[in-house]
């Protein structure tokens, strides 16, 4: 007994059949499995792979770029700390040097300045590394690049601010000036804690713009959407599966015997 309007079997001589001068081709057994590979992949998944070298050249690019950048930017901060910094004032007296103001304090005020320059460049930093890599999505390339090139700016600041500032002869200076002269100490860091807080500021900021400007993906679509069929009757890509990826109640099953179709009286 067979169900009513149902085609017979097609013969192995008619799956390569001609209609109206077109050559119908069988549809390929990949294209009707669901399961099997896409074309040019392998059964683990694993199409034309790219070396891994050259996936990390594009992003070792962009972390190089940053890392320049933020070296440039502490030539910059050397020479704002060089000037900023108050100095600390020395005065000769015989053959001693003393402090000219014993309770200044002039060497945390040149930390205080430090600080806020490495605030300042790590804001502009991670601002200007944002607005160049946000339409490609950013990157750990891009954070990784503002931690490096944030530790290494601020280290060169230091280090070149030194030696913008007063000289570290105290010596020479005192004989320069002579007896009951005053010069002016050379600056530095009471705690060297100072040169992390522009790496830290430019996470903090790189952080807070991705979460609120950064590039999104597009959510998947709900578990309860329908499915929308291929045309070879598979379900297309992107497409709910499991037991509640049918059609919703009342939109037919796809299965339903036409109307007018016999019954098989």
């Amino acid at each position: 007994m067979t169900v009513p309007n149902t085609p017979p079997d097609p013969a192995p001589a008619d799956v390569h059949e001609v209609h109206a001068g077109r050559d119908v081709q069988a549809v390929p057994a990949a294209a009707s499995d669901p399961f099997a590979p896409p074309h040019g992949a392998t059964a683990l998944g694993h199409g034309t792979t790219t070396p891994l070298g050259q996936r990390l050249l594009p992003e070792a690019r962009v972390g190089a770029g940053v890392v320049i950048a933020c070296l440039v930017a502490g030539v910059v901060a050397a020479g704002l700390w060089a000037w900023l910094a108050p100095k600390v004032p020395l005065v000769v007296d015989g053959d001693r040097i003393l402090y000219a103001d014993p309770e200044g304090e002039q060497r945390a005020g040149a930390d205080a300045v430090f600080v806020l320059i490495g605030l300042g460049a790590g804001i502009l930093t991670a601002l200007g590394a944002f607005l160049v890599t946000r339409r490609r999505g950013g990157g750990i390339a891009v954070a990784l690049g503002l931690t490096i090139g944030g530790l290494l700016g601020s280290i060169g600041a230091w280090r070149i601010g030194r030696r913008l500032g007063p000289g570290n002869d105290l010596i020479g200076e005192a004989r320069r000036v002579g007896n009951g002269g005053h010069f002016d100490a050379s600056i530095d860091l009471g705690a060297l804690g100072a040169l992390l807080v522009w790496p830290m500021a430019a996470m903090v900021v790189l952080l807070l713009l991705s979460a609120a400007f950064g590039k999104r993906e597009e959510d998947p679509p709900p578990y309860w959407a329908p499915v929308a069929q291929s045309p070879l009757g598979a379900p297309s890509a992107g497409a709910p599966t499991g037991p509640w990826a049918g059609p919703l109640p009342g939109t037919g099953t796809g299965t339903e015997p036409e109307p007018g179709s016999g019954t098989g009286h």
